[in-house]
């Protein structure tokens, strides 16, 4: 199956969080988007990796996606190595994106840097035809992403563009909300984490608000990019 568009998180409900309205307005215009997921998130502190098993499965039937994958590499202790960046190349010949989001560049969790770093390399590696790699048996062919764009996340980081996100705001916070394990609700038992607060389901969304105010609409998300961005004229700029 290509896709136009394949996500990569260190964890299930990175995506979500980082551009989950994207994915849902890009679904909306026709665009095949799948999501790979590196780490089962085995070290959350909330619920367990069954429960975010689930999770991410109706996270994914909420968005529209049309596939999602789990590498099972070791939450918080993978590494930039070869072996790692052979995972992400079979993913990225197997599906041929065109265009590749992941983590954003540096971040409060030690991972989401990690991850970044990981899929922006193994992008540039998947476009070598000399990198020989085998799915199912069968010898796979050299593929490089046109475009790589990291999303934001805990860290105010200063975005490089914006997408208007206004009417799909409701499927990304739905999509968050999933993950019912990992977030605020005044009936949790569960431990209090920095992302299980009501201050933060409520960061979620005056976030996407405060990015859409400064573009003059109502909700935006924002994204870093590795270089500069191309535009046939400035009437193609909003």
């Amino acid at each position: 199956m290509k896709l136009d568009i394949l996500a990569f998180g260190a964890h299930p409900d990175d995506v979500e969080l980082g551009c989950s309205g994207t994915i849902a307005k890009e679904i909306s215009l026709g665009k095949k988007v799948g999501i790979i997921d590196l780490t089962r998130g085995e070290l959350g502190t909330r619920g367990s990796v069954e429960i975010r098993d689930s999770e991410s499965a109706l996270a994914a039937d909420i968005l529209g996606i049309a596939v999602r994958e789990n590498l099972n590499m070791r939450d918080g202790f993978f590494v930039n190595d070869e072996a790692h960046q052979l995972q992400i190349i079979k993913m990225i010949r197997k599906y041929q994106p065109e265009i590749v989001l992941c983590n954003a560049i540096h971040d409060r969790h030690i991972d989401h840097g990690k991850g970044s770093k990981l899929v922006s390399d193994a992008c540039f590696l998947s476009g070598l035809r000399r990198i020989e790699t085998t799915l199912d048996g069968k010898k796979q062919e050299a593929w490089r992403p046109k475009v790589i764009y990291h999303y934001i996340q805990w860290e105010n980081l200063k975005p490089d563009f914006v997408v208007d996100i206004t009417g799909f705001t409701d499927k990304k916070e739905a999509s968050i909300l999933a993950y019912a394990s990992q977030f605020y609700s005044e009936n949790s038992n569960e431990p209090v984490t920095p992302i299980a607060t009501k201050n933060f389901l409520e960061s979620i969304h005056y976030r996407s608000q405060d990015f859409g105010r400064l573009v003059g609409v109502e909700h935006a998300e924002g994204f870093t990019v590795e270089r500069y961005l191309a535009v046939n004229s400035l009437s193609d700029l909003k």
